[in-house]
């Protein structure tokens, strides 16, 4: 079966009907990439969080008359069959943590950083390093249209430095921490496993072209073309624009738009190994089809168009087809409210668990705060409940008046999750000479940003999994009277040998990363490259996250 293009539509309480692949049944396969959809599944990482209700199988149920199964067809009478469940889900929800304040992180000290502020626009921990870029800014003596980044690194992703790296020279020198990115706004950085070692970093940012590009551009790709992109400035034409490194701050800019589409602020990417593609995440305004029976050329998308998120896809990074809008403000937000950055992201340990952290604009009252959405394959997202996660600060704070989040979660040394944001100390349209900003955390300690819980009793079972680990290590919390058991059984759904709740050692209270046992033994008792699925028994208690070790 052929996998087509889909078109993404938005819908009641922030959920997004779409056109999806056949998952479920193993013989359907994408033939883009070879793919095959069904049990058991594969994790990208060694982490299993439960963001959504992918990884809880919906279970099933019988009808039975004296202990047997009766079909369809059976005639039996009408109060004699009951109703069995077999690891149907009951008892539990899922809700998205509110995070506390970390920051500023950094004070402006340098001439440049001097006027409004400092901000970091993508952290990358990479290997042991934290590494940050932020920016765009002009200095004085740069040509015009050549706004450069500026480059940080931290041993802990707290304490920052800003290294002399000799390549941007400013008033005669080269002693400071600017790279040759230009060109751009609201552009962030990422890695490509995929790519050669000369461009194992990639940007993607906002580019503004000349006619004379573009016009070549459109001659070259005639359908890629959005005509929203004619919203100009000093005579150019927006789109998307690119840049690559071995490094990460000797930069080659790619002469070419990627794509010539309206793509402004916040643009984040990364490279989708399972889809083997390059998939892009930026700003559309979804409008209605304009009446063909009024003549002229207006188009009006600005005064009617809620800003939403929209996502685009290519093997070819040079190359990107016009995005489709894949998520819009629900009928959970008011109707003056917009979704204006995406804030795209991945769990920490997890690359296939995606994230995004959208900035809500509520333009009835120009203040902003931060949501949640969670996707099993990037396509297909929902708002997770207990959104928004994160609100400004305090009238007169560094973050007092506008907030917007910046790729990547990271996990910090202890543990805590930590969400890059640039804090205003205005609301996003105060006037803007009077603009202060800084870089700040959104943290949940101990990776507890969303919860599977049950107030009372609950349970669930997984789908099976092919383990990345022979052990098993959960982060959890219990009330004083709570607790969780765990099974782990085969793919008959039978418990394996000495691991089913009976042998299992009740997990209570505070639990970070804490492995599980069963009668002694902490192996999961599988034999290798077969799949197991877990069952679960919780008593007032919250589970963050599981690890195969």
């Amino acid at each position: 079966m052929r996998v087509g293009r889909r078109q993404f539509l938005g819908g009641a309480a922030g959920q997004i009907a779409a056109a999806s692949l056949a998952r479920g049944n193993p013989e359907v396969s994408n033939t883009n990439t070879g793919l095959e959809y069904g049990e058991p599944y594969e994790l990208a990482g060694k982490r299993l969080y439960f963001t959504n209700w992918y990884y809880i199988r919906p279970g099933t149920f019988s009808w039975k008359e004296d202990g047997r199964a009766v079909g369809l067809t059976d005639r039996v009478p009408a109060d004699a069959a009951y109703l069995t469940r077999t690891d149907q889900p009951a008892g539990i929800r899922l809700t998205a943590k509110t995070a506390s304040r970390m920051g500023p992180l950094l004070e402006a000290d340098r001439a440049w950083e001097e006027g409004a502020g400092v901000a970091l626009t993508t952290i990358i921990k990479d290997g042991g390093m934290y590494r940050g870029w932020g920016g765009p800014f002009t200095t004085s003596g740069n040509p015009p249209g050549q706004n450069y980044f500026y480059y940080l690194e931290s041993s802990n992703g707290i304490e920052w430095k800003r290294p002399n790296l000799g390549i941007v020279e400013v008033d005669g020198s080269r002693s400071n921490n600017l790279v040759n990115i230009f060109g751009t706004d609201g552009g962030s950085v990422f890695i490509d496993p995929s790519a050669p070692s000369t461009e194992r970093y990639k940007l993607m940012a906002e580019g503004h072209f000349s006619r004379d590009i573009c016009d070549a551009y459109r001659r070259r790709r005639p359908n890629d073309w959005d005509p929203k992109s004619e919203r100009t400035r000093d005579g150019g034409v927006s789109g998307m624009k690119g840049a690559t490194s071995a490094d990460g701050l000797h930069w080659t800019m790619l002469p070419e738009p990627m794509v010539v589409e309206v793509t402004d602020t916040q643009l984040t990417a990364y490279y989708d190994e399972r889809l083997r593609k390059y998939v892009a995440y930026m700003r559309t305004w979804p409008a209605g089809v304009r009446s063909s029976r009024v003549p002229g050329n207006a188009r009006r998308t600005w005064g009617v168009s809620r800003r939403s998120i929209g996502r685009s896809e290519t093997s070819n990074y040079r190359e990107f087809p016009l995005h489709e809008t894949i998520l819009e403000p629900g009928l959970d937000l008011l109707p003056t409210d917009t979704l204006y950055t995406n804030g795209k992201t991945t769990m920490p340990g997890a690359p296939d668990h995606h994230l995004l952290f959208p900035t809500i604009w509520h333009t009835a009252s120009d203040s902003t705060s931060i949501t949640l959405a969670s996707s099993h394959d990037g396509r297909i997202w929902q708002f997770v409940p207990g959104a928004p996660v994160f609100t400004t600060g305090l009238f007169g704070g560094f973050d007092g008046g506008a907030i917007f989040a910046h790729p990547n979660l990271l996990e910090l040394p202890d543990g805590s999750f930590a969400l890059p944001y640039t804090g205003y100390n205005v609301p996003h349209k105060y006037p803007r000479p009077l603009w202060k900003y800084a870089p700040g955390y959104a943290i949940w300690p101990r990776g507890r940003l969303i919860a599977l819980e049950a107030d009372g009793r609950g349970e669930f079972a997984t789908v099976q999994i092919v383990p990345p680990g022979r052990r098993l290590r959960i982060n959890a919390l219990t009330r004083r009277g709570g607790s969780i058991l765990v099974e782990a059984a085969g793919a008959d759904g039978k418990p394996l040998p000495g691991r089913s709740f009976a042998e299992a050692h009740r997990v209570f209270g505070d639990q970070h990363w804490t492995p599980l046992v069963w009668g002694g033994q902490e192996d999961l008792g599988h034999p290798e490259n077969t799949s197991i699925l877990l069952r679960f028994r919780l008593e007032q208690a919250q589970i963050y996250g599981l690890e195969f070790v």
